[in-house]
């Protein structure tokens, strides 16, 4: 991988007997905005606590821009993480937090003050040096946590679900922030979360976890429309995984019916699982020349920007449909869809690739 900062070797972590983190190798470009993602216990906040020095591994080695920092404590390495509690001072005011870091390494006054006016106009927080950091919203204490980790010139920063605690409309906000910030700033962006719609909004790189694992790694658009295995199709959205048989290459049985598809070389007639996305079901006349499987509308949801509707097909398979058009309850609807919509996935061969509910809670990881 070129110009690649981080890389962990072997990595294995275990908390009280019970294994955590498996024999995980994974490789970081510079200057990439890559997202750790996956439910809860999923290895993904260990992860980044072993980058961070908070954490050694039982086995394993981790390097930074080619050297070994496995041993290295967190104070030593060139990277600084920002927590969801943010972990501020209290009894401090915004520039003496900021400046926290740089007083340690006794930096001189002047340096501490420009750098503090750097990174307040950053984070679009210039004047607030005096206030008080209980005085703060949510929103402003987060952008005083970055900007107290960006004066120390960071190569990477770490950020642990920094959004969590905030509201919906202040966290979506915080995303674009966070991603000016990133290509204001040059620097690598490693970030943890469990939810999905931010870590496709704010990543050049998702990393789908789970039980100690990487499911798949690849770009927003990857993960969403090209999923690996049933657990990648249904943690990121919502999917329809339906099973199917492998006729032959470019072709596909569903429900008895054969559709085109753009998949080879899984063989003949062989058993497979078949993801196609809410959005990318086609509701037709039932006579229409491109129905290829026939149903009933059963039900549908309003969600503002669309509908979310359920057809129940003729052989009893249920199948979830996002349209901006209303198809009724009790509607006789044929079903299409196109041959590059139909994503065709081998059988699970572990717990590990299977489907899950993706509920998640707040645990640590």
């Amino acid at each position: 991988m070129e110009n690649k900062l981080v890389d962990l070797v072997h990595i294995t972590k275990y908390f009280d007997n019970e294994l955590i983190l498996d024999d995980l190798n994974l490789s970081i470009k510079e200057n990439s905005f890559v997202t750790l993602l996956g439910p809860s216990g999923c290895g993904k906040t260990t992860t980044l606590r072993i980058l961070g020095g908070f954490l050694t591994p039982d086995k394993g080695q981790v390097f930074f821009d080619g050297k070994d920092i496995t041993n290295l404590p967190p104070e030593k390495r060139q990277l600084n993480t920002v927590f969801q509690k943010y972990a501020l001072f209290p009894h401090m005011n915004v520039a003496d937090n900021i400046a926290f870091g740089l007083k340690i390494k006794k930096k001189s006054k002047e340096y501490i003050d420009d750098k503090i006016k750097y990174a307040l106009k950053l984070v679009n927080l210039e004047g607030y040096e005096k206030r008080d950091i209980d005085a703060l919203s949510g929103g402003q204490q987060q952008r005083i946590a970055i900007a107290r980790a960006i004066v120390n010139e960071p190569k990477l920063l770490l950020l642990d679900e920094p959004l969590g605690a905030l509201d919906l409309k202040l966290r979506q906000e915080m995303q674009y922030e966070l991603i000016r910030l990133k290509n204001e700033l040059g620097i690598t962006f490693i970030y943890v979360t469990h939810d999905q719609e931010e870590a496709l909004t704010m990543s050049d790189t998702i990393i789908v976890m789970n039980q100690g694992y990487i499911q798949q790694m690849g770009t927003p658009e990857q993960i969403y429309n090209e999923p690996e295995n049933a657990f990648v199709a249904t943690f990121i959205g919502d999917s329809n995984i339906v099973d199917g048989k492998m006729i032959e290459d470019y072709v596909v049985e569903i429900s008895g019916k054969k559709f085109k598809c753009i998949d080879a070389g899984f063989g003949s007639n062989k058993a497979v699982d078949i993801v196609i996305r809410p959005e990318d079901v086609e509701i037709v006349p039932p006579n229409s020349d491109k129905a290829i499987l026939h149903g009933r509308m059963t039900h549908v949801i309003f969600k503002g920007e669309m509908y979310e509707m359920l057809c129940v097909t003729d052989d009893g398979k249920e199948w979830l449909v996002h349209s901006t058009i209303l198809h009724e309850p009790g509607k006789e609807v044929g079903v299409y869809v196109e041959p590059f919509n139909i994503q065709i996935m081998n059988k699970p061969t572990s717990d590990d690739e299977a489907a899950i509910d993706p509920i998640e809670d707040e645990a640590e990881d």
